[in-house]
């Protein structure tokens, strides 16, 4: 019987040239780069390894052959006629004998590559193509998640520390830190939840595993992004939302418009049976949302602002950003809210600081007025005259005109 042969063993070097193009090719990173990285890293792998009878040269150069994977360290000498720095220094002839057509100035390369320095390459060409594979992926991953940044993602709890909840985001970790969770909600191991993504970091410890995401439970962008899933209107840019004020767990006020005239923009936002906003709703734990009708006219902007409350007037001053909203009598403490809330959100999503008075608090004002003057300049009215018989009483509204505008009042004042 005829013996048969066995097929050579693949080299070191062969084996080299093969993980460095299977890799690349898998990982979708280039030949070049991982081959720099290894030249890289052989360099520094001689210079520790140099004997401590020797020095070793400044200036270092290693090739690795892309084709046979041989490996070689040269020194970069200059030639020139005194050796003063034998590291550094070489002299024409010793040169010549290297190359002949060395010249005085140019720079030699020398190959200084020592004994068993293949297994050495070996090694650390192992070392190098497991590290940037790491990084690449890495790379990827917070190219990846970088773009989804103020956007929403579903994420799954997978440990709940006293500081912060880690969540699960696909093929990297989030943190959900301590002052990012919705006041008293609870978080349990493989609980889905809908996080905003407020920045991708790729630097510092933490980040050895991946690039690590810090989401939100509380930014106003959540709820944005929430309605923007739920309506397609605003998916579609026919309904815009021009601001958000959020309590988070408690309350949250949206101001929406429509630049469709025939669409309204809080009727969409609602759904049919309120089916739309009860999703979102359920999303935040029974938050509650206020939807409100943006206006490009301050007054109807801020008495809609201060919903559920019913306004009677409100007086703007535009170059102070300030306001005088007027509720009846038994609408005061509703549109205050409870300890200031409602007022408060509304200021927010205003941007305007806004003065709330009663109706017998403004005829009393009224009746301690100077005598009648003009309207102060930058002060425009709103009136949302109620119906027959709705609010009505014998003291009327008074010329709030006559009234100066206080600043710091009481506590109904935001």
């Amino acid at each position: 019987m005829k013996a048969t042969k066995k097929a050579p063993a693949p080299s070191r070097e062969a084996e080299i040239i093969d993980a460095v193009r299977a890799l690349a090719a898998e990982k979708d990173i280039g030949e070049d780069m991982l081959f720099g990285a290894i030249e890289e890293a052989l360099k520094a792998a001689y210079k520790k390894n140099v004997s401590r009878n020797e020095v070793a040269p400044a200036n270092l150069s290693v090739t690795m052959d892309r084709r046979t994977g041989l490996a070689h360290v040269f020194a970069r000498k200059l030639i020139t006629d005194v050796i003063e720095d034998p590291a550094n220094q070489i002299t024409l002839a010793d040169a010549q004998q290297i190359r002949a057509d060395y010249q005085m100035g140019d720079i030699a390369e020398i190959d200084v590559t020592p004994t068993g320095f293949l297994r050495t390459a070996a090694q650390t060409a192992k070392q190098v193509i497991i590290q940037r594979i790491r990084e690449a992926e890495q790379g990827k991953i917070y190219d990846e998640y970088s773009e989804k940044e103020n956007e929403i993602l579903t994420a799954i709890v997978q440990r709940v520390e006293p500081s912060a909840v880690y969540v699960e985001l696909g093929r990297t970790e989030g943190i959900l830190e301590k002052n990012e969770w919705i006041p008293g909600e609870e978080y349990q191991s493989d609980d889905h939840i809908k996080v905003y993504v407020l920045e991708v970091n790729r630097t510092g410890k933490e980040m050895l595993r991946g690039p690590q995401v810090r989401v939100s439970r509380i930014h106003p962008g959540l709820v944005k992004r929430l309605f923007e899933m739920e309506v397609p209107e605003i998916a579609g840019g026919v309904v815009q939302i021009k601001s958000i004020a959020r309590e988070a767990g408690s309350r949250t006020k949206m101001a929406v418009f429509s630049t469709d005239p025939v669409i309204d923009p809080v009727g969409a936002c609602v759904g049919p049976r309120g089916n739309r906003v009860d999703r979102v709703v359920t999303e935040l734990k029974n938050e509650k949302i206020d939807i409100i009708k943006w206006s490009p006219d301050p007054a109807e902007f801020i008495a809609n602002a201060l919903n559920p409350a019913h306004v009677l007037s409100v007086f703007v001053a535009e170059n102070e950003k300030a306001c005088r909203v007027v509720v009846p009598d038994n609408q005061l403490s509703l549109a205050i809210g409870k300890e200031g809330q409602n007022a408060r959100l509304a200021a927010k999503l205003t941007g305007w600081r806004i003065d709330i008075k009663s109706q017998t608090q403004a005829a009393q004002m009224f009746e301690m007025a100077a005598p009648p003057m003009e309207e102060p300049l930058g002060f425009q009215s709103f009136y949302d005259v109620p119906a027959e018989g709705d609010y009505a009483d014998d003291t009327g509204i008074p010329e709030l005109a006559d009234l100066p505008l206080e600043t710091t009042d009481g506590d109904d004042t935001l």
